[in-house]
């Protein structure tokens, strides 16, 4: 691991590892608050790293370090899930596997839930961290199988690793969007074939408003024809999200197609899916937006978000029984799902079933409550009070 000031989230990791891994190596690049206390108290080894704004060479610092004959790399807001552990021993036993990718739920994520990433691999002296933001081992990993193609790549297709930065204050995320931007560019003008970094940047380009800068790194990268599926699914996603932000839906619809055609998981597409089907939705392409939702469920039953646009795709449908039940299925997937409870609600009320309806609306209020969401809370009881005479009472 590489941390700074990640007392907050450092328990909850190391937690997750202890009695499953030999050794823990964490280096520090400058932590003030308990991160190095934390980190030792679990029992592990904690060296201390000058940052140079190179993630790649920090990582590999950290590597010189290793003594085990395989390496588990984790973030300080990850943990590892406890019921991949069986897995992970198994594929670490097999002779000629170099490395082995591994599936990331981000917690919170409502666009791209899951990633893959090379966070598991053998302490190959030829192993090592490059592009020093995004780094990546992949490039180290080609290299040897050239060389060697005796090696191997695992893949586990169940989630190994939850992220929980995933959500951060609008002040923190402009702040790591200027660093992150700093670096990108250094490295984009040290390595202009990197379509990877294309991929990266500029979408991060589009984040920060930048959209014509963003739509040409992204056409940059599809022009350097990179062969992984991943980076060009992330070109086409990306391009995607621009064209449907300035309100372009036929190229988005374009883009995310040939997102959705790369040769990968489909679990990974998800984001591609659903954003295919909002297009199609928008456009009034109900049937295909409905169609696009019951494939998304069907990749990933426990996603809440795709229950609930098939919802609201249904209710647009005139099927209410149908939308009744995807929005049950999205809060039994995710029972603090406000805009669930409220759109249930008014799916009951059409329905004519009034104390289901009211029941629904007052849970909906509660949960915007909850979120700290007291705008739309507040919205909801002003419209629902023609309907319900005495819904000023309606209180968590």
């Amino acid at each position: 691991m590489i941390v700074k000031n990640e007392a907050a989230n450092l328990q909850r990791c190391l937690a997750s590892v202890v009695g499953v891994v030999d050794d823990m190596i964490v280096v520090d690049t400058g932590s003030t608050d308990q991160t190095v206390t934390i980190a030792q108290d679990f029992g592990a080894h904690v060296y201390t790293y000058d940052w140079c704004n190179d993630f790649a060479a920090a990582r590999n610092y950290a590597l010189q370090y290793v003594q085990s004959d395989w390496i588990l790399v984790l973030d300080a807001d990850e943990c590892l899930v406890s019921a991949i552990i069986p897995q992970l021993r198994t594929a670490i036993q097999q002779p000629d596997t170099l490395a082995v990718t591994l599936l990331r739920y981000e917690v919170g994520a409502q666009q791209s839930p899951y990633s893959l990433l090379s966070r598991l691999f053998r302490n190959h002296p030829q192993i090592s961290f490059v592009r020093p933001y995004h780094e990546l081992i992949d490039d180290s990993v080609v290299a040897i199988q050239t060389q060697e193609p005796r090696w191997q790549v695992g893949y586990i297709p169940e989630v190994a690793i939850e992220h929980s930065g995933y959500q951060v204050d609008a002040i923190a995320a402009q702040n790591k969007y200027q660093r992150a931007c700093r670096i990108m560019t250094a490295a984009l003008a040290q390595n202009p074939q990197d379509a990877y970094l294309c991929s990266k940047l500029g979408a991060l380009y589009v984040e920060m408003g930048q959209v014509q800068q963003g739509l040409d790194l992204l056409h940059r990268g599809l022009k350097l024809r990179p062969p992984e599926p991943s980076i060009l699914y992330e070109l086409y996603y990306h391009l995607g999200h621009t064209y449907a932000r300035c309100g372009q839906l036929q190229p988005a619809l374009q883009q995310y197609q040939q997102a959705v055609a790369q040769n990968l998981p489909d679990l990974l597409k998800i984001g591609a899916y659903n954003n295919w089907a909002n297009l199609l939705k928008q456009q009034g392409q109900l049937a295909e937006a409905c169609q696009l939702y019951r494939q998304m469920v069907a990749i990933q039953p426990d996603l809440a978000i795709g229950h609930y646009n098939l919802g609201l795709t249904l209710r647009e449908m005139g099927d209410l029984q149908g939308a009744i039940a995807a929005y049950q299925q999205a809060l039994q997937k995710q029972p603090d799902y406000a805009d669930a409870y409220q759109n249930l609600g008014v799916a009951l009320l059409k329905q004519g079933n009034l104390p289901a309806s009211r029941q629904a609306f007052e849970k909906a209020i509660a949960l915007h409550l909850h979120h700290h969401n007291g705008a739309a809370a507040e919205r909801l009881k002003q419209g629902i009070a023609d309907l319900f005479p005495d819904s000023s009472s309606l209180h968590p």
